[in-house]
């Protein structure tokens, strides 16, 4: 799923690209994987990765964790305990006034077998900016529990898959610049809905050296609206529903060079979200470039430019855990004139 949030402003507010999953990997290699993904994530990624499973995988916990460049000087200026407290973050971004206030948590634990996934993604992220006089902070905050069940379908050996997602979602969203004397409960200022959406991937791959790769993501075919049930996690004063989530489309090409017997490299190109890049000014914004180079399945170095900005990630794996650290810039400026917010990201999971 994929979530494109406009944020306005008196003073230059983001207009950042949002998507509903972006992970560690990803991340590493600027922000692209519908055409390299091959784990558990093809189920938020791209269902037809689920073709590419060379194993069942079952990943019991897998926290990441990620922050902005700006966060550590503003825990340092007014510290917090909770990083989605509303009240809390005020006074963090109070005490740094006009700074880029962003942190995200998510996990996915997860049981993927080759053609068939099923998981439970939980997210919290919290955008926030106070303006110079302090009378207002424009907020994004957006917390997510869905259900995922994934499908795919192999042709002829595997050169085609096809895969869909069916998703239940149950948001709670702020999304509106908030007076920070007002009444900063969840209740008062949050939206509240479940949305049921579905997503269709298709990965063709030639059966030549290096195996380019064309791939593509149709995203909440139909849309996603959040009115398929209410007070699931909380019961919302606002009386309207998290804002709907409009189709997309993701396109991306990849190769996947062998160097040896225990090294290869993937290298992508993905363009996101076509139909929302087509209004955009800036373009840029929806591209994204990814390396990957893989030892032995057990260390992965990553590469790529997210936008205008650099990537990079390291992995390191053992049959029952990874290690994922990566950054990257996103641009969090208004459209045609960008300003980077550099973001790190921390990922540890245990699987069986």
């Amino acid at each position: 799923m994929t979530i494109a949030i406009f944020l306005v402003s008196g003073f230059s507010w983001a207009l950042e690209v949002r998507e509903n999953y972006n992970g560690a990997r990803m991340l590493g290699m600027g922000g692209a994987g519908i055409a390299v993904v091959n784990d558990e994530t093809a189920l938020l990624v791209n269902p037809a990765g689920l073709g590419k499973l060379r194993d069942i995988y079952g990943t019991i916990i897998d926290p990441e964790v990620e922050g902005g460049i700006n966060l550590n000087a503003m825990y340092k200026a007014n510290a917090f305990s909770d990083p989605f407290d509303l009240e809390q973050v005020k006074d963090t971004t109070d005490a740094s006034r006009e700074s880029y206030y962003h942190f995200r948590a998510q996990a996915f634990p997860s049981f993927v077998v080759k053609n068939f996934g099923i998981g439970i993604y939980g997210k919290k992220l919290m955008d926030a900016q106070m303006n110079a006089t302090g009378a207002e902070m424009t907020t994004f905050y957006q917390d997510d529990l869905s259900l995922l069940l994934g499908v795919n379908l192999r042709f002829f050996d595997g050169r085609i898959k096809i895969g869909a997602t069916a998703k239940a979602i149950a948001r709670i969203e702020i999304n509106k610049d908030i007076d920070p004397t007002s009444s900063l409960s969840l209740d008062t200022n949050a939206s509240e809905g479940v949305g049921i959406g579905y997503d269709v991937g298709i990965i063709l791959a030639a059966p030549i050296v290096w195996i380019p790769t064309i791939s593509a993501v149709i995203r909440d075919m139909g849309g996603t609206q959040f009115t398929a049930g209410s007070g699931v996690r909380m019961k919302s004063q606002t009386g309207t529903p998290p804002t709907a989530i409009d189709q997309d489309m993701d396109v991306a090409l990849a190769v996947f060079p062998i160097h040896g017997n225990r090294t290869r490299s993937s290298f992508t190109l993905e363009y996101q979200k076509i139909r929302e890049a087509g209004l955009a000014v800036d373009k840029t914004r929806y591209y994204h470039v990814g390396y990957e180079f893989n030892y032995a399945d057990l260390l992965f170095v990553r590469a790529g430019m997210n936008q205008r900005y650099w990537t990079g990630g390291l992995e390191l794996a053992s049959v029952h855990t990874q290690i994922q650290l990566a950054s990257y810039g996103e641009d969090v400026g208004t459209d045609g004139s960008p300003v980077e917010d550099r973001r790190y990201v921390f990922k540890f999971a245990i699987r069986f």
